[in-house]
């Protein structure tokens, strides 16, 4: 059974809402997505610089939003596994470390994507 509420339109405003929320509460609350969000605010602009296709922008441009995606989603894990305790759990440490692990999983497919496309001499770029 749906959950009473909004529909249609106003339910997606509502929604948006709740995301703007979040992405205060990441700044405010969260140093990584900080200094994550300040490393797309370089990168972003540097990637329609150097990006010699849209595919190579969007390729540059991709990995740097999936990064605020699963840092969003580590702080959601590490906030909730607080909320439920401090006290040490093993649960709550696996948790937490998937949770790291995913980020950096994102900065090793940034870092690699950045230098397949940007260096010559990788694979699938031409040397010059």
């Amino acid at each position: 059974m749906a959950k009473p509420g909004y529909t249609g339109l106003r339910r997606i405003v509502h929604a948006a809402h709740f995301s703007a929320l979040g992405l205060q509460q990441a700044w405010r609350h969260e140093a990584a997505f900080r200094q994550e969000l300040a490393l797309t605010a370089v990168l972003g602009p540097t990637a329609v610089w150097l990006g010699e296709s849209a595919l190579e922008i969007l390729l540059l441009i991709a990995p740097l939003i999936l990064l605020l995606i699963v840092e969003l989603l580590n702080s959601a894990v590490e906030a909730v596994v607080d909320r439920v305790g401090h006290e040490h759990h093993d649960l709550s440490g696996r948790a937490k470390d998937m949770g790291s692990a995913a980020v950096l999983l994102s900065v090793g497919l940034l870092i690699a994507v950045w230098l397949t496309v940007l260096l010559p001499g990788m694979p699938g770029n031409p040397t010059p």
